[in-house]
Parts: C-alpha cells; structure tokens; sequence
C-alpha cells in the first residue's frame, strides 16, 4: 500500500470514528502562492487547530513557485495534524542575481547586505548547475601531494610549485586548503605560506590548525606511505582561470564568475544564478512530553541552502562529516573491557541540514526532492518516531543525504557507549523508502548517502544510491561492542553503485557498533569508482562490518565478488549467501520498484 494510500485510510478511519462518537470532521484548506507568507500560513492553521479543536484538519497547499526564505519556518506541537503539499513549489534559501557586470572575460555582481548584515556563502547555483567554487586543479587526478606534516609546529610542508607564486605574495585573505585524510577531507583556513627552498610551509588558523595537528584519526598519509595525501586550493581570486568558476570577495561583497562557452548576457537576460542565504529551511521542534506529532509533508521541492562553519571555523571531521570540536591522541591508552585499547578521545558536532526534526512522531515526506543543499538533506536529529520517507530524490547535497539518530552528544566522549537512561531521546521506526540519492557529498567527501547512527527499529529498502563521493549506507555508531539503544534494523533490496567517488576505506553498506536484530539482506552493490589518489587503492569493500558490529545478520546480497571486511567485529554476526551466486530474482528486484 502506497503512502498516499495509506494516509487516505487513516482519514477514513478518523472520519468513521468521528461518526461513531458523533463528532463532526471541519477540513480546512489554505492556499497560498509565492507570494504570499509561508509563515503566516503555518500560523494561520495553527489558529484554525486551536479554534476548531482536535477534529480540526488543515492542509496548507502552495501553488508552483519559489517560496524564498529569511529564516526557517518552524513547526511546533501546535501544528501536530498539519499536510504541506505542492508540486511544483520551490522552498528555497538562496538569492538570485539580478544584475550583472561585463569586466573583461568575468561577470561580476555586487552582493547586497541580507537583513542588514553583509553575508557570505560557500556555493554557488548557475542555470540550476552548481558552480565551482575557485581551485587551483580542474581535474582532481591532478592535485599535489603534501611532503611532511608537523605535529608539534602544527606546519604542514608542500611542494612550492603546487603554490601559485602570487598567493606566495599575500599575507592576508588567502585561500583555504581541503586535505585527503583517508576516509575525511578537512577543510583548513591558510594563515600564512612562508617559501623554504623548493617548499612552502603552510599553517592554519585556530581553532582548525589545534585540531587538525592534535586528532590522530583520520590521518594525512605522507610520503614514506607510499600514498602522500593529495590537497587542493580554493576560495582565492588568482585560482579564477577557468569557466564555470566562481570567486566571492567577502569583504567588499564583490562576486566574480568565470562563464561556461554557453552562458553570457543574452538581449539584455543574464543567465540565472542563485546564492544561499540560510542553513535551514524547515525545523519540526518539539519536547520529549510534547512532541511534534502527524505532520505530512507532499511534494514539495527544498532547494538553496549553505553551511557556514567551515569558513569561520574550519571543518575537521571524524567520520560522516561529523565534525570533531576537541580530539587529541592518549598516552597511555584506555583499556576497555570487551574492545580495544582506545587511543584517541573525541568530542563532535553535527552539520546543519535543510530540515530538520527533533522530537516528532510521524513526520512524512513523500514525493519531496531535496536538491542544491550546501549542508546536509533530512536529519531526523533527535527523539524521532515513525514517520517514513517515501518517493524522494536527494541530488546535488555537499554533506550528507539523508541522517538519523544521534552520532554521540555533544557532551559524550564519541567511543563510548550511548544508552541514554530517557529512551525518547532515541530515533526509531522510521522508514527510507523508494528514493533516490545521487550527486551526494560533493563538498565534503567523507559524507554518505544515508547516515544512521544510534537507531532503533530503521527500514531501509528499496533506495537506489549512486554518484557519492564515499560509502552508500552507514548504520551505527560507536567503535565498540558494549550494549547500546542500537537493535532491529533493517537495509533490504537497496541498488547501490558508482560509490567512493573520491575516498577509501569505504564500502556500499558499512555497519558499527552492536546491533542485535539487524538484518541486511538482498541489496545489490556493485561498480565502484577508482580514483587514482585514495590512501590505500585496495581498501574499498562491498560490504563493511567495522569495529564492534555485533549481532548482524549478513545474508542474500548481491556484489561482484565477496570484496568484504569484518573488522575487530564482535559476537553473533552471521554470514549467509552473500557474492555473485545469489539469484537474478533478488538482483532484479533491488533498487526502486515502480
């Protein structure tokens, strides 16, 4: 039974209650266009909910169009019961550029204050293709390599020729430097570059430069490795030379844009060209005792949004694209009864998406697209029950596709285990459904398609995942087998392919920590990428249990060959009938099901 079905019956049944209790059903309908308050909507049905009482429903119903933003909209406990609907409507974060200036081969724009404040973004929309922001290599197969990195002096050495000599003449505004670290890419603000023979010292601004010479893992490889880490420049106007690139003078609030062969000022039209203004779009807020409960949200396009951490503070990830806010190496090490040693201590922070949830029962989105994200897509965060995403496509997302679940507090040490004595704070029940993920992690290269960290109770079937810059699914968290909120998932018949676009030590399906009652079953992965500058160009797997996965059961997926690791793994996983031999029957019927 389809979703659409499915909410059609239980109105039907509300309805037949209703009748038996001889309450009568009021059915409300605003309809608003793009130029009217989305807000304001969501305010006026509130009202009509309050008013009317419990038999109230109201669907707010937005005519095509693009409903720009200043802030988010916020839904509440109040407007538990609510349906969005719109196809064809546009909730969007960005700004267009109405006027354009000719200076030589640029187009250049002056970016006006945003509510009276001057702003800043990281990407940049042109004809609904997403530009590149200034870099110093067109071709990533292209990029340099580092030669030492320096912990103590927290300097890490380069070629001199992989610095262009007019940024060896800056001392101020310089680029940032995004460095391959394995499984993560950190994006580190340049301080200074001081030349030293045929090599450039480079060191980062704080609080960055603390972080990236103090957190052990993931590490920079270098040469004695045999694989140095790869680094690229970008965000500095001397690394503007080629079309489709873009550089922003956040200063004097200047854009400038390199033009494709196909894009000019035609009979006096610009192309079309979007900056995002705001990090959220939609946030559902409620409270452990007063959740936010029903809400459908239907067709309905989220569009243009950034997240500005990385230029403010840097962005130093563990895994996932969760960023580390204090990590540093232990000497001695932790004993752990039941796992390794622990060498390492870290505390995390999580990146800003386009909607977020915290504390919602039976939030629904169906046939939604999620498209030109600067952040991260959906993120169920915290206290989530139910609710299913149905029907919906992720495309064109710098961080991560589609989250659920906490990846630690923020105030627990990231290896311990997490079995919070208030269960609701646990995300379970919901279900990924018949969506598509492609284009995902096209900014920050260590993030996934789907992330699921400390769930319960997860469906994910029947999703086709491609184009991702590193692993397809990650479900758990932790790094260790103790008991944790983690059981009863399940990844069924998901079709994934032309995964690890750009990092290793990766896999289609990739688990943690201790899971009893999880199955993955009769996926299909297949066709991963080979980039040329990974750490170790044989760390790539289909399937990954990873250090205490415990209690999994691995049986009827279809991969190439049996390219799998089961790492530091602990009790009760078992294998079945995974690798090429498994029926055309479960391999036909992988991916999305029309």
């Amino acid at each position: 039974m389809t979703g659409r079905w499915k909410i059609l019956v239980m109105i039907c049944c509300w309805c037949l209650n209703a009748l038996a209790t001889k309450e009568v059903i009021d059915f409300h309908e605003i309809r608003i266009t793009p130029d009217s308050s989305l807000a304001d909507a969501v305010r006026k049905a509130r009202e009509m909910k309050r008013i009317g009482g419990q038999t109230t429903i109201v669907t707010i119903s937005l005519a095509p169009g693009i409903y720009q933003l200043y802030e988010p909209i916020r839904l509440r406990p109040e407007d538990s019961g609510l349906t969005i609907e719109g196809q064809g409507a546009i909730i969007s974060g960005g700004n267009r550029i109405n006027v354009w200036k000719k200076e030589g081969k640029f187009y250049t724009a002056d970016i006006p204050d945003f509510n009276g404040y001057p702003i800043d973004f990281r990407q940049l929309w042109v004809n609904q293709e997403k530009a590149v922001r200034a870099r110093d290599v067109v071709d990533f197969e292209q990029m340099h390599r580092i030669l030492t990195y320096d912990k103590k002096n927290q300097i890490l050495w380069v070629p001199k020729k992989s610095i262009p000599k007019a940024l060896l003449k800056k001392t101020a505004a310089l680029p940032e430097m995004v460095l391959h670290e394995m499984w993560c890419t950190s994006n580190l603000r340049i301080k200074s570059l001081t030349p030293q023979g045929d090599s450039v010292a480079v060191r980062f601004h704080d609080p960055e430069a603390k972080l990236q010479f103090e957190h052990p893992w993931p590490s920079p490889m270098t040469p004695n490795t045999g694989h140095p880490s790869p680094f690229y420049l970008t965000n500095a106007k001397e690394l503007l030379d080629w079309p489709g690139e873009w550089f922003y003078d956040f200063r004097a609030q200047k854009l400038w844009y390199y033009p494709r062969d196909r894009e000019g000022i035609v009979w006096g039209e610009a192309f079309t060209a979007v900056y995002p203004v705001v990090e959220t779009l939609i946030e559902v807020i409620g409270t452990p005792d007063h959740p936010v409960r029903d809400i459908t949200i239907k067709g309905v396009t989220f569009s243009h949004t950034t997240w500005m951490r990385p230029s403010q503070k840097g962005h130093v990830p563990l895994q996932a694209g969760m960023y580390l806010t204090e990590a540093y190496k232990l000497r001695p090490q932790i004993d752990r009864p039941n796992n390794h040693k622990l060498d390492n201590q870290g505390w995390l922070g999580r990146a800003d998406a386009a909607v977020e949830l915290r504390y919602a029962e039976n939030v629904n989105f169906d046939n939604c697209r999620f498209e030109h994200l600067g952040g991260s897509g959906l993120d169920y965060v915290i206290g989530c029950k139910g609710g299913k995403v149905s029907n919906c496509r992720f495309n064109d997302i710098a961080m991560n596709g589609l989250v659920v679940g906490s990846f630690s507090p923020e105030g627990l040490e990231t290896h311990l285990p997490y079995q919070p004595a208030d269960s609701r704070e646990v995300c379970n029940g919901l279900t990924i459904e018949q969506s598509e993920f492609c284009d995902i992690a096209n900014d920050d290269w260590g993030c996934v398609a789907i992330a699921a960290g400390y769930v319960s109770g997860i469906t994910i079937e029947h999703n086709t995942i491609h184009d991702v810059s590193y692993t397809g699914i990650s479900l758990g968290w932790g790094w260790n087998r103790d008991s944790v909120c983690m059981k009863d998932n399940k990844v069924h018949a998901n079709l994934i392919y032309n995964y690890a676009q750009h990092m290793y030590d990766c896999a289609g399906i990739y688990t943690l920590g201790n899971q009893p009652g999880t199955i993955i079953s009769e996926n299909v992965v297949r066709d991963i990428a080979k980039p040329s500058y990974v750490h170790d160009p044989n760390h790539w797997f289909y399937l990954y249990t990873d250090e205490g996965s415990s209690n999994i059961t691995v049986r009827d997926n279809w991969t190439p060959s049996e390219k799998y690791l089961q790492n530091a793994n602990g009790p009760g996983n078992v294998w079945e009938n995974n690798g090429p031999q498994v029926s055309n029957d479960i391999k036909n019927k992988a991916g999305i099901q029309q």
